[in-house]
């Protein structure tokens, strides 16, 4: 009962610069705000750069609502396939699938091409989160897109 999309954007930065601050989760923290503000969760809290592991935050909505906890899975598959950056296979109390996947890729126009990928599954919700998630992924394209124009100034390196 799952679902599949994807969403892309335009980035004027070049490919390695997007590559670099995908792996920092200070820019994941901000082009989710203010919409959804996530707090890490276990003792370590997030990393400055991620790497492989499992990492846990609580979710809440503006900043007051609480929605659950989830785990971020994150992964760095080797594949000869194509430009797979990042992956978070994580999973919560109401997504029990969230296979995420960040692609950066350098764009015919210049600067990058920037793609998520994410297939999810929450059962008989998952019609109403599909639609929820892909709001969310939108929202988190177009702070994207504003942080880029401004070289990511805004965001703590």
């Amino acid at each position: 009962m799952g679902r599949e999309f994807a969403l892309s954007c335009h980035l004027q930065s070049d490919c390695k610069t997007v590559r670099e601050w995908i792996m920092r989760p200070a820019l994941f923290l901000h082009v989710a705000a203010p919409l959804v503000h996530f707090s890490a969760t276990g003792a370590n809290g997030f990393p400055d750069k991620w790497t492989e592991g499992e990492y846990r935050g609580s979710m809440k909505v503006f900043g007051v609502l609480p929605i659950g906890w989830q785990a971020i899975i994150i992964e760095f598959p080797k594949s000869d396939a194509g430009p797979l950056v990042l992956r978070d296979r994580g999973y919560g109390p109401m997504l029990r699938v969230w296979d995420h996947r960040i692609e950066a890729i350098p764009s015919d126009l210049g600067g990058t091409l920037y793609t998520d990928r994410l297939k999810l599954d929450a059962g008989l919700l998952t019609p109403i989160a599909t639609f929820a998630v892909k709001q969310f992924f939108k929202h988190r394209q177009r702070r994207l897109r504003a942080a880029d124009r401004t070289g990511f100034a805004q965001i703590p390196a």
